[in-house]
């Protein structure tokens, strides 16, 4: 029988050329893809709404998001993707399928989403700029301040956005999780509506 060798890859393995990108000067924005996460999708079952948020509660020592958030602990972030569910993005495996099960076997189905989506971080002095070109949603620091979630579309591709804890220089600090089938088309997408403004490219294995 033949044998198989697999190479995990980012879905970004051929799009994603680190370096300069767009108009010359300073970059306005900096495109970051975060990689080797471990991304866990968290619902209740019916009638157990009640119950996961218990465990979530002794799990994590914060309430999970029961509205479009994204709570940051020490070492995970909550956030909210729909009505009695939401998100675990970690490193390490601290907080993987098979970490999370015991708290969360009575009342909720847990799902492994780490190789199924893409993360990318969009900060500098025209990151809100750029994606307000590809996304409906009011990233004004007024209506869409640190923390704040939203499940919603870019270019006609789904996505989850959240705004992280801002850069030590203030700039704010968006993240967009998309499925892995769609990545190479909305990071091209996401170069060209950033190219005016330059752009810095590069991918990391720490979350932000």
């Amino acid at each position: 029988m033949a044998e198989f060798s697999w190479d995990i890859r980012s879905p970004l393995d051929r799009a994603l050329v680190s370096g300069a990108y767009g108009a010359r000067g300073d970059a306005g924005v900096l495109l970051t893809e975060i990689r080797n996460f471990d991304l866990v999708q968290v619902m209740a079952r019916r009638g157990k709404a009640a119950d996961m948020a218990k465990a979530a509660k002794g799990r994590f020592g914060v309430a999970a998001p029961e509205t479009p958030k994204a709570v940051t602990t020490a070492d995970a972030t909550l956030i909210w993707s729909g009505p009695d569910q939401f998100f675990v993005l970690s490193q390490g495996g601290k907080h993987g399928t098979g970490a999370l099960a015991p708290a969360f076997a009575a009342s909720t189905s847990l799902s492994d989403q780490s190789h199924a989506r893409v993360l990318i971080s969009a900060s500098g002095a025209k990151a809100r700029a750029m994606l307000a070109k590809l996304s409906s949603i009011d990233l004004h620091p007024d209506t869409f301040a640190v923390g704040t979630a939203a499940p919603t579309s870019m270019d006609h591709t789904s996505v989850t956005i959240w705004r992280g804890n801002d850069r030590v220089d203030g700039q704010a600090v968006f993240n967009v999780l998309v499925f892995a089938t769609f990545a190479e088309s909305l990071w091209h997408t996401m170069l060209d509506s950033a190219a005016e403004y330059g752009v810095n490219i590069r991918h990391s294995e720490e979350l932000t």
